[in-house]
């Protein structure tokens, strides 16, 4: 059987949960500006996210009830867990702050509202790559580099380079190996050395 028309990622979820995940990561992306999630799960989220600050972009009532539809709504919290009121004192949604604040910044931009900036980081449990994904609007500029891979051929690789560049260079530093000819001349000078020392014993 082939999967034909089986789109998307299955992150090791069935579909509820898979919706739910989908969900809750973009009403943190709009309430935060940015999440950090790994790749697999930035990719699927991505496309999602802009689908909807398309939707905010036409500011009506149909388009506000199709993003409730598809996102669900939730109120926007501060670091100490506390409600967040606008200034008419009502409390503060994720789909108000959408509407009123992320997608008048995407006015005269045609898509392309996100970023996916690799960490130099990695997750403990399983060593997954980690990314920052972050609405366009943010400005912190990306830091770092992207993580090296730890692996043993790689390093075994470094090592035999660096010897082989040691003994091109005819064994320079301490540890350098010695050629045939000079590990001989080095024990026939200490065979002589030795049959010198005994005579005068």
């Amino acid at each position: 059987m082939s999967r034909h028309m089986m789109r998307g990622r299955q992150l090791s979820r069935d579909t509820e949960h898979r919706k739910a995940l989908r969900r809750n990561m973009a009403q943190s992306l709009f309430e935060h500006g940015k999440i950090r999630t790994t790749v697999a799960k930035a990719k699927e989220i991505r496309p999602f996210v802009e689908k909807l600050i398309t939707l905010a972009r036409r500011n009506d009532l149909t388009a506000r009830r199709r993003v409730i539809q598809l996102m669900q709504d939730r109120r926007v919290t501060d670091e100490e867990q506390e409600f967040i009121t606008n200034e008419k004192g009502r409390e503060l949604t994720v789909v108000m702050r959408l509407f009123n604040e992320v997608a008048p910044k995407f006015g005269d931009r045609q898509g392309g509202y996100t970023r996916i900036i690799k960490l130099p980081e990695y997750r403990i449990g399983d060593a997954a790559d980690l990314v920052l994904l972050q609405l366009c609007t943010e400005e912190s500029a990306p830091k770092g580099s992207a993580r090296r891979s730890a692996g043993l051929r790689r390093k075994r690789n470094e090592r035999r380079h660096q010897f082989a560049s040691k003994a091109l260079k005819g064994g320079g530093g301490g540890g350098g190996a010695k050629t045939k000819p000079e590990a001989a001349d080095a024990e026939g000078g200490a065979a002589t050395a030795t049959a010198e020392e005994k005579p005068q014993e």
